[in-house]
């Protein structure tokens, strides 16, 4: 697969998660606390490895 996608692909998770983790921290939706510490660490994840990607990108 080609670094282009792999960031795309990458940011997009990563947008997600920021997106569901604001909607709960806003009330929008509720879950037990195992799934909102869940997507909170996924979320931490999945910006650390698009920061790393994105590095790999502009470093090429």
């Amino acid at each position: 697969m080609s670094n282009i996608i792999k960031l795309i692909l990458m940011s997009a998770s990563s947008l997600l998660f920021i997106i569901l983790v604001f909607m709960y921290f806003i009330g929008y939706w509720t879950a037990n606390p195992y799934i909102e510490i869940l997507f909170y660490f996924v979320m931490v994840a999945s910006v650390y490895i698009s920061g790393t990607q994105l590095r790999n990108f502009l470093a090429k």
